[in-house]
């Protein structure tokens, strides 16, 4: 096939390129050329996807698209490739994502749940990427309504993850037997989609024909047992100090994701089942999840190429959680 995609030299991007050169695909990517570069094997078309009009897709308009994958945030960016390729794409895929749904505390929702209103303006920001995901699917529907795949991951854990989220606490019990600071929220669901899980999705899925709209989730495990496996996997054999979301709040301790925050915490209720969706329509079209030990393994292998102690973009670096072991152990 003909692979467009619009996109590609950032991870996911470059994940589905490597995995499309690998099945003997021609690879062509569209991007400004400034996040990094392309998977090699694979084109890149220099544009700038802010520009108005179509004129960012003029290179490439002019030629039939087995597939055209985007993983636009930006309204404004789905509209106007919509615009100038639909007509040229014999089928399409947005990656979407779960941020997508009104609500986040119905475990097991599927894709029939509520979605927020789509963003009206051609640019999203942080609070409004779930507008602008919903607003990018309702453009490329438009154009393609016979012709699309909608992807809605959740949380994408893997090798190379630059958000340093998923791969904090396997990391962390590599790191050392020191005391570990842990929320104590030994039953909330944790559900992560490795990104190699993800892109074979996708790409089977177009080798198929695939249409219609997919949560391409992982499978669900309980905090307590993400933490047990992290541990086993890392080798923690140390001390774990488990604090309440409320006292962790109090004293900064930063939810989800960034510097200074243990990740994958939502204290907020209205979100307890951001990570606990049910993935079966994909599995029945073919999705295969690998087991969240496995995962791990493959993350810790790559958090050791990359470094243990290094700065991290999620965590708590080892002098912070020190001072904090030390102020709440009892």
């Amino acid at each position: 096939m003909d692979v467009l995609i619009l996109g590609g030299t950032q991870w996911l991007g470059r994940a589905l390129a490597a995995e499309a050169l690998a099945r003997g695909h021609r690879v062509t990517c569209l991007a400004r050329g400034e996040a990094g570069a392309v998977t090699p094997g694979s084109d890149l078309v220099v544009a700038d996807r802010d520009e108005p009009g179509t004129a960012a897709y003029a290179d490439v308009a002019g030629s039939d698209w087995d597939a055209v994958i985007d993983l636009t945030r930006q309204p404004g960016h789905a509209r106007r490739a919509a615009a100038a390729l639909a007509a040229r794409a014999r089928h399409v895929v947005f990656v979407s994502s779960c941020s997508v749904y009104a609500r986040h505390d119905e475990p097991g929702a599927d894709e029939s749940a509520e979605v927020l209103p789509a963003l009206a303006a051609d640019d999203s920001t942080p609070e409004t990427y779930g507008e602008g995901k919903v607003a990018c699917e309702a453009a490329w529907r438009e154009a393609a309504p016979e012709r699309l795949l909608v992807v809605r991951p959740g949380l994408i854990a893997g090798p190379g993850d630059p958000s340093d989220r998923v791969g904090y606490w396997v990391a962390r019990a590599a790191r050392s037997d020191e005391p570990m600071l842990v929320p104590d929220i030994p039953d909330a669901a944790v559900q992560a989609i490795d990104v190699r899980d993800l892109v074979r999705f996708v790409l089977d899925a177009l080798e198929g024909g695939l249409d219609g709209t997919f949560d391409v989730v992982g499978e669900r495990v309980a905090f307590a047992d993400w933490l047990t496996m992290s541990r086993q996997v890392g080798g923690h054999v140390g001390e774990v100090v488990a604090v309440s979301v409320d006292r962790l709040a109090e004293l900064g301790v930063v939810e989800w994701a960034g510097p200074g925050s243990l990740p994958l915490w939502i204290a907020d209720p209205t979100w307890n089942a951001f990570l606990d969706r049910s993935n079966a329509a994909a599995v029945r079209a073919g999705l295969g999840v690998r087991p969240t030990r496995d995962l791990l393994a493959d993350v810790l292998a790559w958090e050791r190429e990359a470094g243990l102690d290094r700065e991290r973009r999620a965590g708590l670096d080892p002098a912070r959680e020190r001072e904090l072991v030390r102020v709440l152990r009892p």
